[in-house]
């Protein structure tokens, strides 16, 4: 006779099904839609350059006010995911920043174009924590962090859609409006989200949700073919509040966690957001700016594709301090490239290490948290990062002025530094299951 398990229990026992399938692809469409649209203003910016003579501060404010919108969005997007659901959450912020960047596209001045980028903002600073909540407490716990390394794969092929659109769309006249207004595919999007995936099994016990609970397990254990068993009723828990991420139990995984956010954001949209606007101002072509980021970008999937098996085998700390550290070699030798041979082999490896290092941040990140802080701490500290991503775009700018592109990048290698010290004094939780 089977023996009575928590529902988490039985979630942590299945194999990979079609259904854990169902939820990372569906999950993975929406967070390559973020990227997408995030990695469409680098490319945008360098079009407004042109088109309405932008000098570096308002395209720095351009890059800049979305992040803004992220920080706010994540915070409020995690605190709202643990109290009325990931699945609403996630679904709400698909429809918010999808409906907001097709408005994007009719802006006929800078200030409605910053305006409708900070509301763009709210939804996707609040989407990406809340999605990786959802996918790690569905995901069995000897490959969940492998399952939350592949759905932040995703964004390699987001961040490749919108390379491909800045080089075949963005270049035409008024490319940059078309390019803005594929980005309301989201809006559709959301109504399969609320439909087609499932509510977390660990938020709907808390919310004394049961019944809910036990069929989304047995439609997972049917899925895999095993008998279902009887699993206690558990209290609801109390509403969470975000002062309890700095109780003593959490304080220091909270700073840790913080600073490697902190220095991950900084470092990538740092060089990221800017790069084909920094190849551009270096004397390439436009075009040429813009196909050499599609290159710089295909080199995303590898790494995250290695970081996907090494973050069983070696397990979370070690995989992201790895990567962490190729990444700050790799800055540090892209602002030294003096040819177009060793920027493409200098950038391609940036891009490798760094989104390698972004999967292995997603993955630990909400493993950190019990399940009633969970959605709010990782919301959290993905605001706190959208704090450094929102400050990177408006200091590249200066520090070009103080000493060209080895000063940038020499600064965002120290940034990839912090971030490994940081990363450092994280738990190492591989093959753990995900504290209730």
């Amino acid at each position: 006779m089977p023996v009575a398990a928590t529902r988490s229990e039985r979630l942590d026992r299945l194999p990979f099904t079609r259904l854990h399938g169902r939820l990372l692809v569906g999950s993975g469409i929406g967070w390559a839609l973020d990227a997408m649209d995030v990695g469409l203003i680098s490319f945008i910016m360098a079009a407004l350059a042109a088109e309405w003579g932008l000098g570096s501060g308002e395209l720095s404010a351009l890059a800049s006010v979305g992040f803004v919108g992220m920080a706010v969005g994540a915070t409020l997007g995690g605190l709202l995911a643990d109290r009325i659901g990931r699945r609403s959450v996630f679904a709400l912020t698909l429809l918010v920043y999808g409906l907001a960047t097709g408005a994007s596209a009719l802006a006929g001045s800078l200030a409605v174009l910053l305006a409708l980028r900070f509301v763009v903002g709210l939804g996707l600073g609040a989407e990406l924590p809340v999605a990786s909540t959802l996918v790690s407490e569905y995901a069995p716990r000897r490959i969940r962090g492998r399952v939350v390394v592949a759905l932040e794969s995703f964004w390699a092929v987001g961040w490749l859609l919108a390379a491909l659109v800045g080089y075949f769309v963005v270049p035409l006249e008024d490319g940059w409006r078309w390019a803005l207004a594929l980005g309301a595919v989201p809006a559709v999007y959301a109504l399969a989200v609320r439909y087609a995936l499932p509510e977390s099994v660990r938020f709907l016990e808390r919310r004394g949700r049961t019944a809910e609970a036990e069929a989304a397990v047995r439609r997972f254990e049917d899925a895999a073919g095993i008998e279902p068993v009887d699993s206690p009723t558990l209290p609801e828990a109390p509403r969470p509040r975000w002062a309890e991420l700095w109780q003593p139990a959490y304080r220091r995984r909270t700073v840790a966690l913080w600073l490697t956010w902190f220095g991950v954001n900084f470092a990538y949209y740092g060089a990221f957001i800017w790069l084909p606007t920094l190849l551009f101002n270096s004397g390439f072509p436009l075009v040429k700016s813009f196909e050499f980021t599609l290159w710089i970008t295909l080199a995303q999937l590898p790494g995250y594709a290695l970081a996907a098996v090494l973050i069983e085998r070696w397990g979370r700390r070690p995989t992201l301090a790895t990567f962490l550290a190729g990444s700050a070699v790799a800055a540090v030798a892209f602002g030294l490239a003096g040819s177009e041979a060793m920027i493409l082999a200098t950038g391609m490896a940036l891009s490798f290490f760094n989104l390698g290092a972004w999967g292995a941040l997603y993955a630990v990140t909400p493993e950190v948290y019990p399940t009633t802080l969970r959605a709010t701490g990782s919301g959290s500290a993905t605001a706190f990062g959208r704090v450094a991503a929102m400050t990177a775009p408006l200091v590249v700018p200066a520090l070009v002025a103080a000493g060209g592109l080895p000063v940038l990048f020499a600064v965002l290698g120290a940034a990839f530094l912090l971030a490994m010290v940081s990363a450092l004094f994280l738990p190492e939780l591989a093959g753990e299951a995900l504290t209730d």
